[in-house]
């Protein structure tokens, strides 16, 4: 018997311990692998392995490097590969300690050899928008990875959520129609399996008709609408691919109970000083705001833009695809190029303003005026990259330069 591998993470604990105890009932012969980081200052990570009856395994692996996340990447392989040498195990379920992200432990256990079938990421709606709107450390909340982990509460949730196919989401009688719209705005890609809040084993969390038929996108599978998704395949590459900054496919305009999604495209380049001065207002102009960027002084660079809970992370994503010599392309992978295609323009090649803001109650109009009020007037325009380059480079502190 062949192993599967699926993974299940977010910051939403109960939800995701609900989703793994349905996966546990509904597949026979699985187990769900845990490592708890909430120990690491003790010096070590505990590792637990139960199935749907209970425990059958504790363990404890030392830290490595002082860092939580470490240690867990040096014992799950090993652990996984021991239940594929067992036989008996057709589904190994790995659930990811709180803050972990999926897409370092996804590479991790594929690069071990093992087939990872899905990655979830478990919901409750109701706590999408507190979650997005949470600038805390995670270190405040005891959830930091590591002494140095320097991550927030909105931004390690918003990458869980963006890097799942599949988010399982758990009933919640606090969430409301704004709540489901925000969800589907934010990963409109998303396969949203329903996974109902009773425990396994009562009759009245049996999969309905109703859940089928709420589960967009799912491949056709035997079992539950979750277990389908979580067996249908995930590809890593395609995944990291989606994350990059030059060719994620970002949301579409949206319009839906109170919830607005505006995408902002352009081609002329940002002002980089009046830019720097509006970046607190458009910052906070949205629960969620992500794309690329260019500025006129640095137009060789493929700027990321990624914001939550009110805080903004610009940095670098290598250069445009049109900055680089025709003998590079080759050593540029296909996925690149195609998105450089679908961008490219005769005078500028890829390089563009792809910005996505998605919230409730967004000022779509406000926002547009806003940024478009940054871009190069007409004459600053007229005046060429040379004096581009000499404009003032406001954005070298964000940079490190």
């Amino acid at each position: 018997m062949s192993l599967s591998v699926v993974i299940v993470g977010g910051l939403h604990a109960e939800a995701r311990r609900d989703t793994v105890a349905r996966l546990l009932a509904d597949v026979p012969g699985s187990v769900a692998l845990h490592h708890d980081l909430s120990t690491a200052a003790a010096g070590t990570v505990i590792r637990t392995v139960r199935d749907a009856d209970g425990l059958l395994d504790v363990g404890e692996t030392p830290l490595v490097d002082d860092c939580a996340c470490c240690a867990l990447r040096e014992d799950l392989v090993p652990e996984l590969r021991r239940l594929a040498d067992d036989g008996t195990t057709r589904l190994a379920v790995v659930e990811l300690w709180d803050s972990v992200e999926p897409k370092a432990m996804t590479e991790v256990v594929a690069a071990g050899g093992l087939t990872v079938t899905g990655v979830v990421t478990a919901v409750d709606p109701a706590l999408l928008l507190p979650f997005l709107g949470n600038g805390d450390d995670l270190a405040e909340h005891g959830l930091a990875a590591a002494a140095t982990d320097r991550r927030t509460v909105a931004d390690t949730f918003a990458r869980q959520l963006e890097y799942a196919p599949v988010l399982a989401v758990v009933d919640s009688p606090e969430a409301d129609d704004q709540d489901g719209e925000l969800l589907a705005q934010l990963h409109p890609t998303a396969c949203r399996v329903p996974v109902s809040g009773d425990r396994p084993g009562d009759p009245a969390g049996a999969p309905s008709a109703h859940a089928r038929a709420h589960a967009p996108g799912m491949a056709p599978g035997p079992g539950t609408p979750l277990v389908a998704a979580v067996l249908a395949g995930f590809d890593v590459e395609a995944a990291a691919a989606a994350q990059h900054p030059a060719c994620a496919l970002l949301p579409a305009e949206a319009d839906a109970h109170g919830v607005s999604t505006l995408v902002w495209h352009r081609r002329r380049p940002f002002h980089p000083e009046r830019l720097y001065a509006a970046l607190e207002d458009l910052t906070c102009a949205a629960a969620r705001s992500r794309g690329r960027f260019w500025l006129a002084d640095k137009p060789d660079v493929l700027l990321h833009w990624d914001a939550a809970g009110g805080a903004l992370c610009v940095e670098s994503a290598g250069p445009w695809l049109a900055s680089l010599p025709d003998a590079a392309w080759d050593m540029v992978p296909p996925v690149r190029r195609a998105a450089a295609a679908l961008d490219w323009q005769s005078e500028h090649g890829d390089r563009c303003q792809h910005l996505v803001f998605t919230s409730p109650g967004l000022d779509r109009d406000g926002l547009a005026h806003l940024l478009e009020s940054c871009l190069l007037t007409d004459a600053e325009y007229a005046a060429g990259r040379d004096a581009w380059k000499r404009l003032p480079p406001a954005f070298d502190a964000f940079l490190e330069v």
